[in-house]
């Protein structure tokens, strides 16, 4: 998580990589399922609880690997500022939508969020996108459209409910918009800043920035939704922590594919806990976007064999 340790090789160990993504995943889908258990708490209080509570076993983990005093130094406050802006407003809107859309529905349409960093990459960054990876947006986005088509009632003039989906499948939407920008601010930090940092000041910005919600109107809390948003704090610092320690054991491509377990998971808890049984269009267009990401995992990493390739030759001695 530091830069120092960026540049020693670790040792490689994919089944414990594996097996701290898939327990992020557990731990992210329990911050889910906490906060869509609350019920409809205002995104502001919502967003406050998972980022305050958070804090507390990240900064006990970076004690821990002796990190906590350098994780607070940085060269770029206004960076992490504007991260924490971009990085908020992209959870009030995927938390607002949570609370309004079946969890797998929700999962599923939070995958739109890897295709829109590729755009932003290519159009923010210069990152150089070809026609594959292009056409797997494309087709994820397509996977995207079918997944939210049966709850855009809101938009052919039916009420109740299902006005209350489609505006929970706009906010999903753009809350994975708008998390591919911040994933493009992180990419920028992490050129001169620690991990540790981004992740410490993450928390710490993200909880003031959702206090300056409360004039918006938090509402007071039975002990069973307090519970339970303080428990999303503590399943998401622990996903963090477990997410971030799995990259320091395997590489990106062993393990970024089984992000879309979460959607199994998500099933099942969506069944057994809040009686949710998915439909066609969920199922359908799942498949397709998990098939387009796990394309773009693969794209990116032949292209970065490819890469290794030219510098392996560029340094060989000739003759």
């Amino acid at each position: 998580m530091s830069p120092d340790a960026s540049h020693s090789v670790p040792q490689s160990r994919p089944m414990l990589a594996i097996g701290l993504k898939v327990g992020s995943v557990v731990a992210f889908m329990g911050m889910a399922t906490a906060i869509k258990y609350a019920g409809q708490v205002p995104a502001g209080q919502i967003v406050f609880f998972r980022s305050v509570f958070a804090i507390v076993p990240i900064c006990a983990y970076l004690l821990f690997v002796g990190e906590l005093a350098g994780a607070w130094r940085t060269s770029h406050p206004v960076g992490h500022v504007m991260r924490g802006m971009v990085g908020v407003t992209s959870m009030a809107l995927g938390f607002y939508g949570l609370t309004r859309l079946p969890l797998p529905d929700a999962t599923a349409i939070g995958y739109a969020r890897p295709l829109v960093t590729v755009m932003l990459g290519a159009l923010l960054l210069g990152e150089v996108v070809r026609r594959y990876r292009w056409g797997a947006v494309i087709v994820g986005l397509f996977g995207v459209l079918i997944i939210s088509w049966p709850k855009l009632q809101l938009f052919r003039g039916e009420g109740g409910f299902g006005g209350d989906e489609a505006l929970g499948v706009v906010a999903t939407f753009l809350s994975a918009c708008i998390a591919g920008l911040a994933m493009v601010l992180v990419r920028r930090l992490l050129v001169t800043e620690r991990t540790a940092t981004i992740v410490l000041y993450f928390s710490v910005t993200a909880s003031v920035f959702a206090l300056l919600t409360i004039p918006f109107g938090w509402e007071a809390l039975n002990m069973t939704q307090t519970i339970a948003l303080i428990l999303s704090g503590f399943c998401g610092g622990f996903g963090q922590i477990m997410l971030t320690e799995s990259y320091r054991h395997g590489e990106v491509s062993t393990i970024a594919p089984f992000e879309y377990t979460s959607v199994l998971l998500s099933i099942v808890i969506g069944y057994f806990v809040f009686a949710e049984v998915p439909g066609w269009a969920m199922i359908v267009g799942s498949a397709i976007v998990t098939a387009s990401g796990i394309f773009i995992i693969y794209r990116e990493r032949q292209i970065g064999l490819k890469r290794k390739g030219v510098a392996r030759r560029s340094v060989t001695p000739q003759g």
